[in-house]
């Protein structure tokens, strides 16, 4: 579970998903803070509910500024140990709700 990085930013997170779920990968925003990112699809921090998710999906967590869930990724990472967990760089702050990425293909 060492190939992903302990944060991704928000580009990251965007081209990752599209590449990831494109293999087959679930990909998913983790809200921590009962708070949605405008224009984002996410998922409310429910571990009940994230433990049923598939092998191998990959939990992006976020908080406001990013600080907390990067502090958190130990304790989120022991408890979906079949999961890759990543933190979101600047969490919710920093999230900029037009930004899009583009396919390779499509430069």
């Amino acid at each position: 579970m060492s190939e992903f990085p302990l944060e991704w930013t928000q580009e990251e997170y965007l081209r990752e998903k599209k590449r990831l779920e494109a293999e087959g990968v679930k990909v998913l925003l983790i809200d921590t803070i009962l708070n949605p990112i405008d224009h984002a699809e996410t998922v409310t921090y429910n571990p009940p509910m994230l433990e049923q998710e598939p092998e191998g999906s990959v939990f992006v967590f976020y908080c406001d500024t990013g600080k907390a869930s990067k502090e958190r990724l130990p304790e989120f990472r022991k408890r979906f140990p079949g999961k890759h967990c990543i933190s979101l760089r600047g969490g919710r702050g920093y999230w900029r709700k037009y930004l899009q990425v583009k396919d390779n293909a499509d430069a």
